[in-house]
């Protein structure tokens, strides 16, 4: 069992730091970081989405989309038509710039997701893929455990407090 979680551990993290690796190389001549990239990716498939979807959708926490779209809107890569209070749910959408760099995204990640899946078979993928959503969902629900377990306990903290 230890060898299995410090192998499992091991790789995640590697593919992790190999991503964001990939995402900062490739978009040098952009000058765009990782959550840029991935900001712009799911523009580019999606053509709007607000703030909190892309924190949904990146997996990536308010502050840092909040950055990213901040440094996207300042260089010309996506525009906010909506000058609602809730900025974080108004609509963003991509300028021409943005359209171009998340084009030349889109291909470069199609390049590069070929490269690292070669030597698989499409039945291998699909299985890889479908047993990595699962261990995905698994985790993601143990979090929602410990999150569930702390509010409770920071709930009943103050309530003893009280």
């Amino acid at each position: 069992m230890e060898e299995r979680f410090k192998t499992f551990t091991v790789l995640i993290a590697g593919v992790s730091r190999c991503i964001r690796r990939i995402k900062t190389g490739e978009m040098a001549e952009f000058q765009l970081g990782s959550t840029h990239v991935s900001c712009l990716y799911y523009l580019s498939k999606a053509e709007t989405l607000t703030s909190k979807e892309l924190c949904e959708i990146c997996e990536e926490d308010k502050a840092n989309i909040s950055r990213s779209i901040k440094y996207l809107e300042e260089n010309g890569f996506i525009t906010c038509t909506s000058r609602t209070r809730k900025r974080y749910l108004a609509p963003l959408c991509l300028t021409e710039k943005g359209r171009e760099a998340g084009d030349r995204i889109s291909e470069k990640i199609d390049r590069i997701l070929a490269e690292a899946s070669e030597g698989l078979s499409e039945e291998e993928r699909a299985i890889f893929y479908r047993s990595l959503t699962l261990i995905h969902n698994n985790l993601q629900k143990i979090c929602a455990e410990y999150e569930n377990n702390e509010a409770a306990a920071a709930k009943g903290r103050k309530s003893t407090d009280e």
